[in-house]
């Protein structure tokens, strides 16, 4: 009878552990996330998408600011475009990396990979679930979303705003 009840109790605990949703650590002034580069050479989101314009795909960095970071496990992050296009969405190669959710409101410098991508209504509609959308938000997601996508190797460990101050 012991056994059983040790079996179940570490059972739960167990379920409990592997659920439990990780807290993401603050961001901190010289943190490298993922492959080691520096910012020099960044283009911003609008010489991207020109570029994006004449061309299939871009290898290189790209200067953005932070405008959302997925609040269950920061893995990714939403780069704000100018005027009213929707933002594109930066993800993370192989999972390699995590970005803090206190970084919104940063410039930062992706290195990756940009292209044009079709995203399908389920992953719009899971990424919405990672950014805490309401059920009708969600409910409303009923069409493929064709825009800019990103798979970074890296975020420097210069991560600023206004290009002049470092992550802090």
């Amino acid at each position: 009878m012991k056994h059983t009840i040790f079996f179940w109790v570490a059972l739960l605990c167990f379920s409990i552990a592997t659920h439990a949703q990780q807290e993401i650590p603050s961001a901190e002034p010289g943190q490298q996330y993922g492959k080691p580069i520096s910012s020099e050479g960044a283009i911003s989101v609008e010489k991207l998408e020109t570029f994006l314009e004449a061309d299939t795909a871009y290898i290189g960095k790209v200067s953005a600011e932070v405008i959302a970071v997925c609040q269950k496990t920061g893995c990714f992050m939403e780069v704000k475009r100018e005027g009213d296009k929707d933002p594109i969405m930066v993800r993370f190669k192989d999972y390699g990396f995590f970005m803090p959710q206190d970084i919104v409101g940063r410039t930062v410098v992706v290195d990756g990979r940009a292209w044009i991508k079709e995203t399908s209504v389920a992953s719009l509609k899971h990424y919405a679930e990672d950014k805490v959308k309401s059920a009708e938000e969600i409910a409303q997601i009923t069409e493929p979303k064709e825009d800019i996508a990103i798979i970074a190797e890296g975020v420097p460990e210069r991560v600023s705003v206004n290009e002049s101050s470092v992550l802090s």
